[in-house]
């Protein structure tokens, strides 16, 4: 395993690694093989400790590092006192791998249980959250990067930077107080969950578009709030390549970077055709974005702010010299307006699918509304959803129609897709597995069957998945 990153430091959740230790060679497990414990810990939000989850590697540290031509050779370890299981999102593993339980493949990992992985990874910004009930909101969540020997060539700064919005209160109350179902959520049959219901405003634009449909009590930089941000001390004149992660569950952001030259390089682990921008970027839930700054030559303080969309709430890191001033940074004073596609028409995928004819397209309807609360895909919800069907070596369209006034970002487990049209017109787009499909909108994506089993297809919104809306891809 590559230990020596030179130059290069990976900064998650406030502190600094190289790469994740491994286990010792025991007679239980191999040397080559890494463990992760979902375990609880209690953190600080704006003055008030709450315990969350949290996936740590073997050296305290959130989530995993992997190294050139490493395989995910994992053992979960779960600790956090209750059953649990980790998707490993952006990752296209063995069905049977791919930490879920809808499809049949996998149960959950009993508290004080071991679950072994092992994989050969896809390169890139990726993460890892449960898939099981609610924990997500509770911060079951972290990175997962796989560096390529491009990346170790570079030989550059690198910060990551997972965003979450937060909440004291327990999250089956909030999906009740959204479906008045009195604590009983439908989940789409991700397990039960109860509490009280407790009223959440929702935030609603004046061309009819609704945002926002949970309020949260604090928007999360790496743990931590803007009134006390993590500072990361950068080189004067240096280059940083910025991993971000939206592992918010129900809010997408606006990602500026204070006026520092900017490139964007990647989405969602996968390289696009690299432009530079000026403009606050938009990042749907369980999107990535990754972005190389050119940090001026002087003494300076660089806000990296993520701001929620349609709202003037923010949180964000601060890349630091080492003797720059920090000043406490001002609320935000405009409210942003919806995040949208203008983003996706300017993105290029750089290793596109290979040309060829489309053997299946999928329609896929996304509805439902706030006032009922009931978001479905094609007239349904998980529990009697109908599976999107394709064979093996199949080219598959999935034309996405968004006839709601939300926004969905949808998610496909187990493949990587390209869009190739946006509300009609064709593009070369970029290669995601998360695409936002904005209200009355159209996307269309395309992959190849080349990974059998059955996939889970969903809003990753968790409140919209949780109340329904949610199919799989079925291999015929």
């Amino acid at each position: 395993m590559h230990t020596n990153l030179s130059r290069r430091h990976i900064l998650m959740a406030g502190a600094t690694t190289t790469a994740l230790s491994v286990l010792p060679n025991t007679a239980a497990f191999a040397a080559s093989t890494r463990r992760l414990t979902a375990a609880t810990r209690t953190i600080d939000v704006n003055g008030k400790a709450a315990t969350m989850f949290a996936i740590l590697g073997a050296d305290g540290q959130h989530g995993a590092v992997l190294a050139p031509g490493e395989r995910f050779a994992v053992n979960l370890d779960n600790r956090c006192g209750e059953p649990t299981i980790i998707h490993w999102h952006g990752q296209t593993p063995p069905v049977a791998q791919d930490g879920v339980t809808m499809t049949g493949y996998e149960s959950p990992i009993s508290n004080g249980t071991i679950q072994a992985y092992d994989f050969a990874p896809r390169p890139g910004t990726h993460w890892m959250h449960s898939h099981l009930g609610l924990q997500e909101q509770k911060l079951m969540a972290a990175p997962l990067i796989v560096h390529t020997a491009d990346d170790l060539r570079a030989d550059m700064q690198e910060v990551v930077l997972m965003l979450h919005d937060f909440t004291f209160k327990n999250p089956a109350e909030i999906l009740a107080s959204l479906t008045g179902q009195n604590g009983q959520g439908s989940m789409g049959g991700m397990g039960n969950m109860t509490g009280s219901a407790a009223p959440m405003g929702g935030m609603a634009m004046g061309n009819g578009l609704d945002l926002n449909d949970v309020n949260f009590d604090a928007y999360l930089a790496n743990d931590r709030t803007l009134g006390d941000p993590q500072i990361v001390r950068v080189e004067r004149g240096g280059h940083v390549r910025l991993r971000i992660i939206n592992g918010a569950t129900a809010t997408a952001f606006w990602i500026s970077t204070g006026g520092v030259p900017t490139r964007l390089i990647a989405v969602d682990g996968d390289p696009v055709q690299p432009f530079d921008i000026s403009a606050p970027l938009p990042i749907a839930e369980g999107q990535r974005i990754d972005l190389l700054l050119a940090l001026p030559t002087g003494e300076g303080a660089y806000p990296i702010l993520a701001q929620r969309e349609g709202d003037t709430a923010r949180t964000g890191i601060i890349l630091a010299t080492p003797q720059a001033k920090i000043a406490k940074l001002a609320a935000a004073q405009a409210v942003t307006g919806a995040c949208g596609i203008t983003l996706e028409t300017k993105l290029f995928a750089q290793t596109p699918l290979v040309n060829r004819p489309i053997d299946r397209v999928h329609q896929v309807v996304l509805a439902g509304s706030m006032t009922g609360y009931d978001w479905t895909i094609n007239g349904r919800q998980w529990q009697n959803h109908e599976p999107l069907q394709v064979k093996q070596s199949e080219r598959v369209a999935l034309d996405i129609f968004n006839h709601s006034m939300m926004s969905h970002p949808m998610h496909l487990h187990g493949h990587h897709f390209q869009v190739v049209a946006i509300n009609g017109t064709a593009v070369q787009g970029a290669m995601r597995d998360t695409v936002l499909v904005p209200p009355m909108s159209r996307i269309s994506v395309a992959f190849d069957a080349v990974n059998p089993g059955r996939w889970l297809f969903h809003c990753h919104n968790l409140y919209h998945m949780a109340a329904g809306m949610m199919t799989e891809v079925q291999y015929i």
